[in-house]
């Protein structure tokens, strides 16, 4: 499909595999022009290979960002504006995860995860704001159940996805008042490469018997099975991109029937509506 400037404009962050990837390719479809970022240079041949089975390859714009450098991403949000014309949509997608412990984990360890999780999205999402409320857009992020329900041996990587959706409903009244919609969008199990990189961080929990080992082994037992049935990640991707086409999208959405049942285990306000109505008239 040929490349067109009145197509709106979404960029999407970690788009290199999995739910980036297959969100890349689902809003293309979808009508959307989409700047997909990858991190490492080399990492898109999957993304660029999916894009043109799927015959969206000119309207797939791949570009460079590590979401944790503040300075490239205003750069990037910037020169999509200035050649495009337009920014209608952010998806914040790029993350990590990590498995470990607080005692066994290193400081640097728990804080490199806060960079990606959390600030990688904050520096994305700063300089795009100006841009969505000139188009009264999207702005959506993709957190996890684990944003909403602590986890044994996530304790870092939980800690950023609750930071990450105490910040997007802290600013969902705000952005509201302003034009711009705000949604979290939390998968549960996905089958994708993350659990392959998550398993780099195990580190002392496998290689050394230590205090937590037992405890450790039952949880990836149970991990494992959990993933054994885990939802596709184009299954998430369509949630995205249906979100995207939504004119009020609820603030807080499951990727799947499973994701909900363990969400509402905490929540019973299950689309936010309580809780940002509530804050909304903070601010009124």
């Amino acid at each position: 499909m040929a490349s067109d400037s009145s197509r709106p404009v979404v960029l999407v962050t970690g788009t290199s595999s999995g739910i980036g990837l297959s969100t890349a390719v689902a809003a293309a479809l979808a009508g959307w022009h989409v700047v997909a970022t990858v991190r490492r240079a080399g990492s898109d041949a999957e993304l660029r290979t999916a894009a043109d089975i799927a015959g969206v390859a000119d309207d797939v714009e791949v570009r460079m960002l590590d979401t944790t450098d503040a300075h490239a991403a205003a750069a990037l949000v910037a020169d999509i504006v200035a050649t495009r014309g337009r920014l209608d949509a952010v998806v914040n997608n790029a993350g990590q995860g990590h498995v470990g412990t607080i005692e066994q984990d290193s400081l640097d360890a728990a804080r490199r995860v806060m960079e990606v999780n959390y600030f990688g999205v904050l520096n994305v999402t700063k300089p795009a704001m100006a841009h969505l409320r000139a188009s009264g857009g999207s702005l959506v992020t993709v957190t996890s159940v684990g944003g909403v329900v602590g986890q044994p041996f996530n304790e870092s990587y939980c800690a950023a996805k609750f930071a990450v959706e105490g910040m997007m409903e802290s600013l969902h009244p705000v952005a509201a008042a302003v034009g711009v919609r705000v949604t979290v969008v939390e998968p549960g199990a996905v089958a994708t490469q993350f659990v392959d990189t998550t398993r780099q961080s195990f580190g002392a929990l496998t290689d050394e018997p230590g205090p937590y080992r037992e405890a450790f082994d039952h949880y990836v037992e149970r991990t494992a099975g959990a993933f054994s049935n885990a939802q596709r990640p184009e299954g998430v991707a369509d949630v995205i991109v249906g979100v995207l086409a939504d004119d009020r999208p609820p603030f807080r959405v499951q990727s799947s029937d499973a994701a909900t049942s363990f969400v509402g285990l905490k929540l019973r306000d299950l689309d936010g509506a309580a809780v940002t109505g509530t804050t909304a008239g903070w601010i009124a």
